[in-house]
């Protein structure tokens, strides 16, 4: 077992559930955790029943800081995060999805920023968002140092900070004492993890970028229904509104627009124009008849909206594959 430095400086746990990513993404995500330059970690891979390469490339690995379990049966994804929590022995936990990276200086650069104690709830960084490839999407530099848990709440909403696991270390007696990750539909269970744990300890932000997210087709939460993201949505700002009772009102007058925002967004995704219309109106009905989507997203995919895309072009002479 890796064990505090002589030093007595934080151990940190590093725990990558994976499943038949070993082709793709596993192996960048296992370095960037091996190669960071604080060197009192350990890293948790939890195999959930890869029918890939996934046992043979951990075998390449020599690192003593390297454990690897591999479960008899696929399980609810969930519940492999939460296996990944039970094993861990750092003072600190992160939990590191298996297409994601950190950068290596981050847990350095998370501990510095916390006097390398080892009695913080949440130390956050800045994420940027990568595609499949690797190409940069977007970089979110975490605004929200300083603020009270209100405060907090509200960069978020604001586009201030980006709320994701790869960015997060957590304490994990304290995550475990808040029930590890869950929520009613685990959709939002790594933001409730985290509101949780802050409410009950101190938060420590570092402002600078140091890890990485990615977008792509392949990630489970894809196949979620709209209406199961809405409803974990609301059972997360009560939460919130609950851990605030001074700034409850403004907590979720902003929150509701958000995730009203996120239900939306989600719903657009949906192909058919008819199954569409009816995610927008569970959306609607959810957040209290409060925030209708835009026009726009109403008509898309409709003979109107392709009616309208076509004057547009000949209006403003574009190609045909500009929206």
């Amino acid at each position: 077992m890796v064990t505090r430095t002589n030093s007595g400086r934080p151990l940190v746990t590093i725990a990558i559930p994976t499943y038949n990513r070993a082709a793709t993404f596993l192996a960048p995500c296992l370095e960037s955790a091996l190669h960071q330059t604080y060197r009192n970690i350990e890293v948790i891979v939890s195999d959930n029943g890869s029918t890939d390469a996934t046992p043979a490339l951990i075998q390449h690995y020599r690192d003593p800081r390297l454990r690897y379990f591999r479960q008899t049966a696929n399980i609810v994804p969930n519940d492999n995060f939460n296996f990944c929590l039970r094993e861990a022995h750092g003072d600190y936990f992160l939990l590191l999805l298996d297409d994601e990276l950190i950068d290596p200086d981050f847990v350095e650069s998370c501990l510095y920023a916390a006097g390398f104690r080892a009695d913080v709830g949440l130390i956050r960084s800045g994420v940027r968002t990568i595609n499949r490839k690797g190409t940069l999407i977007t970089e979110a530099f975490n605004g929200a140092g300083g603020s009270s848990l209100a405060d907090f709440y509200l960069a978020w909403f604001a586009g201030k900070t980006a709320v994701y696991l790869c960015n997060t270390l957590f304490h994990r007696s304290a995550l475990v004492s808040a029930g590890g990750f869950a929520s009613r539909h685990n959709l939002f269970q790594d933001v409730m993890a985290q509101v949780k744990v802050a409410s009950q300890m101190p938060r420590i932000d570092v402002a600078d970028v140091k890890a990485t997210t990615r977008q792509h087709g392949g990630q489970y939460t894809h196949a979620a229904t709209v209406r199961a993201w809405c409803e974990d949505a609301l059972d997360l700002l009560d939460l919130m509104c609950w851990t605030v009772p001074a700034e409850h009102r403004t907590v979720r007058k902003r929150g509701l627009r958000f995730f009203a925002t996120i239900g939306y967004s989600r719903a657009n995704a949906i192909r058919s124009p008819i199954a569409r219309l009816k995610a927008y109106a569970d959306v609607y009905r959810l957040f209290g008849c409060r925030y209708a989507p835009p026009a726009r997203l109403l008509l898309r995919g409709t003979a109107a909206y392709r009616s309208l895309r076509q004057v547009k072009r000949r209006i403003l002479h574009l190609p045909a594959w500009v929206d």
